[in-house]
C-alpha cells in the first residue's frame, strides 16, 4: 500500500525549513524519470528536486531509452509510465532489471488495468502507483521502495487480490517440483505482506522486533528465489502456499 506519511515542516525564524525523515544521513536516493509526456517530466524533477534525499540523475521519454540510460546511469529507483511510443515500460522493465539487477522500479501511469499491474510485477516491478496519487506519496514511495519495500496504490491492491483468488479458482495446475517449504513464522509473515503491511506493523502484530521481520522476508524471497514482496505474495497465492480466506 502507499504510505502517506509526507516530509514534516518546522518553523524557523526566517523560512519553513524541510525535515527529511529517516535518511537524512544515507546518499541520496538516484532516480531516473521515464515518461514519454516531456511537461510530466519536468514537474517530477521539479517535484523530486526539493527533496534532499532524492536525486533525478537523468530522464528518458520511452522504455529504449530508459534502458539505455539505466545501464550508463545505474539508478536507485526507475520511475517509469506503463504505455510508451518506441517501447512501453513493461517491457523495458525486464531489461532494466538485466542491465541494472540493483534499480528498483516503480510503475507511475494512468494504468488501472489489472493485466498491466500483473504484467508489471511478473516483469519485475517493485511498486505501481496510479498518477492520480499526490506528490507526497509519490516521494514518501520512493522513500519505501528504496528501504525495501513494494509500494502499490490502495485501489490497484484490491484489484490485485481479486485477481490472485480468481486466478486460484481458474487454475489447479499440478506442480512439477515441490514449493519451498515455509516455517509457520514465513507463512505468517507473507500473510501480513499480502495484505499490504510494512515491516514495523507486521512487527508489532507479530510482537517481533522490526529487524526480525526484516529477516524473515529475506529468508522468504531467498527460498522462493524471487526478488521482491509482491512476487512471494503471486508465488505463493498461485502455488497454494498461502490462502488468505482463512487469514
Amino acid at each position: 500500500m502507499v504510505d502517506t506519511f509526507g516530509p514534516t515542516m518546522s518553523q524557523g525564524p526566517h523560512r519553513v525549513q524541510r525535515v527529511v525523515p529517516v535518511r537524512e544521513q544515507r546518499e541520496p536516493i538516484r532516480v531516473l524519470v521515464v515518461d514519454d509526456h516531456e511537461l510530466f517530466r519536468r514537474g517530477l524533477e521539479i517535484v523530486l528536486a526539493q527533496e534532499e534525499d532524492i536525486q533525478v540523475i537523468g530522464e528518458a521519454g520511452d522504455g529504449a531509452e530508459a534502458v539505455e540510460k539505466a545501464a550508463d546511469l545505474l539508478p536507485d529507483i526507475v520511475l517509469m509510465d506503463v504505455r510508451m511510443p518506441r517501447r512501453g515500460g513493461i517491457e523495458a522493465c525486464t531489461s532494466i532489471k538485466e542491465v541494472a539487477p540493483s534499480a528498483r522500479i516503480i510503475m507511475l501511469t494512468i494504468s488501472d488495468e489489472e493485466a498491466d499491474l500483473y504484467d508489471a510485477i511478473k516483469a519485475g516491478a517493485t511498486g505501481y502507483l496510479l498518477k492520480e496519487i499526490s506528490t507526497d506519496e509519490v516521494t514518501a514511495a520512493i522513500r519505501a521502495v528504496a528501504d525495501g519495500q513494494s509500494q502499490i496504490s490502495p485501489s490497484m491492491a484490491a484489484k490485485l487480490l481479486t485477481e490472485f483468488k480468481s486466478l486460484i479458482q481458474r487454475t489447479d495446475e499440478r506442480r512439477l517440483v515441490p514449493a519451498p517449504k515455509l516455517t509457520d513464522r514465513e507463512l505468517e509473515v507473507l500473510k501480513l505482506v499480502a495484505t499490504g503491511k510494512n515491516n514495523r506493523d507486521i512487527a508489532k502484530d507479530l510482537f517481533i522486533s522490526e529487524n526480525t521481520v526484516k529477516n524473515h522476508v529475506r529468508n522468504i524471497l531467498e527460498k522462493l528465489q524471487l526478488h521482491s514482496r509482491m512476487e512471494a505474495v503471486v508465488y505463493a497465492m498461485r502455488e497454494k502456499i498461502l490462502d488468505l480466506e482463512s487469514g
